[in-house]
């Protein structure tokens, strides 16, 4: 991994493209960063890159047995880590895509075991719109998108907030204001059927 200089950009409608693609470019080079969701702040990285996903876990001092969610812009990329995309979740996808409903696939094998957790299975969305939202598609890869918090500890709504909880160990920080808060996405699982609800969030489901 390339050695940085922590970054930090104030968005603002003149910086904002400049800002995305140099998150692009951080992440490719092996680096974390952290961004908006539509909820709060996450951190990520290139979800295939089980190095750096072993350094998200140090960062927040999280479990390894607990899984982290990604972040894709379409369907191509979701198959770079599902295995199969089953009829059941098409419809899904269709209605709550990008939005705060994250599915949990069979995962393929190549995927870290860091990232599944060890159980064989991945958890992703399309983030609504947000600035997550724009660094998938501009990178065109799987994200992580775990809280930019310590385990245990309130999610950040704020640049600040992630300053507080990792200082400069982050290598670019976007800084989108404050993030709306609220419910986190809803997790459904889609590898059984009926589909089950692991987690009822913003999105209510039956």
């Amino acid at each position: 991994m390339l050695e940085f200089v922590m970054k930090f950009f104030t968005l603002t409608e003149h910086n904002y493209q400049k800002a995305v693609t140099e998150a692009a470019v951080i992440l490719n080079a092996g680096g974390i960063i952290a961004f908006a969701t539509e909820s709060y702040y996450a951190v990520g990285v290139i979800a295939m890159n089980e190095k750096e996903v072993r350094r998200i876990f140090d960062l927040k001092n999280r479990p390894l047995d607990k899984p982290i969610p990604l972040i894709v812009s379409d369907r191509k990329t979701l198959c770079t880590v599902a295995e199969e995309v089953p009829d059941q979740a098409h419809d899904l996808m269709k209605k709550f895509w990008p939005g705060p409903l994250t599915l949990i696939f069979k995962a393929r094998t190549e995927v870290p075991t860091l990232i599944t957790g060890s159980s064989g299975k991945v958890a992703v969305r399309v983030p609504g719109d947000s600035t997550a939202l724009q660094i998938a598609k501009a990178i065109k890869k799987p994200v992580t998108a775990t809280s930019a918090n310590l385990s245990s500890m309130p999610p950040a709504v704020n640049a600040r907030d992630v300053l507080s909880y990792f200082g400069d160990n982050i290598d670019l920080i976007l800084d989108g204001g404050q993030a709306p808060g609220g419910k986190p996405s809803t997790i459904l699982d889609v590898t059984v059927t009926p589909p089950r609800i692991l987690r009822q969030g913003s999105i209510i489901l039956t």
